[in-house]
């Protein structure tokens, strides 16, 4: 059976035992959720749409040699300041990763890459300054980068 048949089963067995033990939370939950997708569907839908375009500028074999495995230092740090740049959700990016990773990416960079992803935000920087002060903003960045090497060289002993 497919993953995505499976999810949708469960789900729909979720809220039918949800709706037997009290229909009016989870009809106020379904809503709840229904108008959260409508409200990140765009959101969602634009960074797609730029990531795919990202994707179709830059050149696989470019990520690849990048973040080959030709250099055990040059590749997690280019892939730490890549990740620290990149504005790709996670849902995208670990396909993407599997993509490199079977085109010939070390396990090493794509780890930082990931990390760096999910952890470093250059371009959300000035948001975020702005609700937790500059000082607590680049303290958090900085440590992030810095932990996403360990991390990186870390999965790297183990894999």
């Amino acid at each position: 059976m497919p993953k995505d048949l499976t999810l949708i089963i469960v789900t729909l067995i979720a809220i039918i035992l949800s709706a037997a033990i009290d229909r009016q939370r989870t009809l106020c939950g379904v809503q709840k959720g229904w108008k959260m997708l409508c409200k990140l569907f765009p959101h969602f839908l634009l960074l797609l749409v730029l990531v795919s375009i990202f994707l179709a500028l830059v050149p696989q074999e470019m990520l690849v040699r990048i973040l080959g495995t030709n250099s055990m230092v040059i590749a997690p740090i280019a892939a730490a300041v890549l990740g620290s740049i990149a504005l790709i959700p996670g849902p995208i990016v670990y396909p993407l990763a599997g993509m490199l990773k079977q085109s010939g990416a070390s396990p090493v960079a794509l780890a930082v890459f990931i990390t760096t992803l999910m952890m470093v935000g250059v371009l959300s920087f000035p948001v975020e300054k702005e609700y937790f002060g500059i000082r607590v903003a680049l303290l958090r960045n900085v440590l992030s980068f810095f932990g996403a090497l360990v991390i990186g060289f870390a999965a790297g002993m183990v894999l």
